[in-house]
């Protein structure tokens, strides 16, 4: 079977060298996050307001190209980036283009991986570097996509984007937002310091995961005899709470977005709380060329790469961060 890895650690976020801003902010391709918060029937206005604000994004279908390596898009929307293709073998060998194998190649190469400083390219305009580039992506090798363009603010007006895009129809989206009230529900117990779990003390990190995925999937966690759908249940030690609240958004989500909710969450036990812990969830879309930073990301069966906080009352967080089969392990 596939191997996949999962790696979980804890800290607090009081920490100097704590982790958690960097991977949040290192992980750019989100499509779907949720929080799950025991003991609660109702968001608060401020948790409510960041949810409401992490769209929109932004949807162009044939976009040539050639179009994210001109000047003028360079020079108005990157400060810092790359632009990184992940082809097939003919395609590759068709653009001329220099690159190296995706390293799941395995012994026949199929796929090859392609990055391009766009910043560097912008200072070398007339370099024989980026006349092949050009010549490649209008001439040689046309190729158009489908894209999802996210806006991270860096200065230039959000309607600088309608308008570089307006010829190729560019359409404005709003992430999808449900909102539900688990009731009774039956939670593991967990020790922020006990991350393996302690047995009839309280559940490890991996356990909460499983669990947390039946959650978000509206599984059937009962283990009853007669249920032939699901044989999961929660695991144990457990207790049973009223109420939780779990949210999910779906879209194409940036990193900062998910920072300051992290931030927020971080705040809810500012004042005294029912619950001992909620948990952040993050899933990356399964076709991204990578996972965190410039990682390559293969797709395999499934294309996961994801990460999970549990954020404690006392500040103590843990960070589980799984990927698939074709991935390297997460940072």
């Amino acid at each position: 079977a596939p191997r996949h890895l999962l790696v979980c650690e804890k800290s607090n976020f009081s920490h100097d060298k704590s982790r958690h801003r960097h991977l949040v902010e290192t992980h750019y391709h989100n499509y779907r996050v949720s929080f799950l918060i025991p003991e609660c029937g109702m968001l608060s206005k401020e948790l409510k307001n960041l949810v409401a604000d992490t769209g929109p994004y932004y949807f162009v279908k044939n976009l040539p190209l050639h179009e994210l390596i001109t000047h003028e898009f360079i020079h108005t929307f990157v400060k810092k980036g790359k632009l990184i293709l992940s082809l097939d073998k003919d395609t590759y060998e068709e653009t001329g283009l220099q690159g190296h194998p995706s390293q799941y190649s395995g012994r026949k190469i199929m796929k090859f991986i392609v990055s391009i400083d766009l910043v560097d390219l912008s200072f070398n305009l007339n370099s024989k570097k980026y006349e092949r580039i050009c010549w490649s992506f209008k001439e040689k090798k046309p190729m158009k996509f489908d894209f999802l363009l996210a806006w991270h603010h860096t200065g230039a007006e959000e309607s600088a984007m309608l308008s570089f895009f307006s010829k190729y129809q560019i359409q404005e989206h709003q992430p999808k937002v449900s909102m539900s009230t688990l009731s009774d529900l039956q939670c593991p117990v967990l020790q922020s310091g006990e991350l393996r779990g302690e047995p009839e003390t309280s559940c490890s990190a991996l356990e909460l995961l499983d669990w947390l995925g039946g959650v978000f999937c509206n599984a059937d966690l009962n283990n009853e005899p007669d249920n032939f759908i699901s044989n999961f249940c929660c695991p144990q030690p457990s207790t049973v709470v009223a109420q939780a609240h779990l949210c999910t958004i779906t879209g194409f989500i940036l990193p900062e977005k998910i920072s300051v909710l992290l931030e927020q969450l971080c705040h809810y036990f500012d004042e005294p709380k029912l619950a001992p812990w909620v948990t952040l969830s993050v899933q990356g879309f399964a076709d991204s060329p990578v996972s965190w930073r410039e990682n390559e990301h293969g797709f395999w069966k499934g294309g996961e790469h994801l990460y999970n906080f549990v954020i404690f009352n006392n500040q103590d967080y843990w960070l589980q961060m799984a990927v698939g089969a074709n991935d390297n392990c997460p940072p």
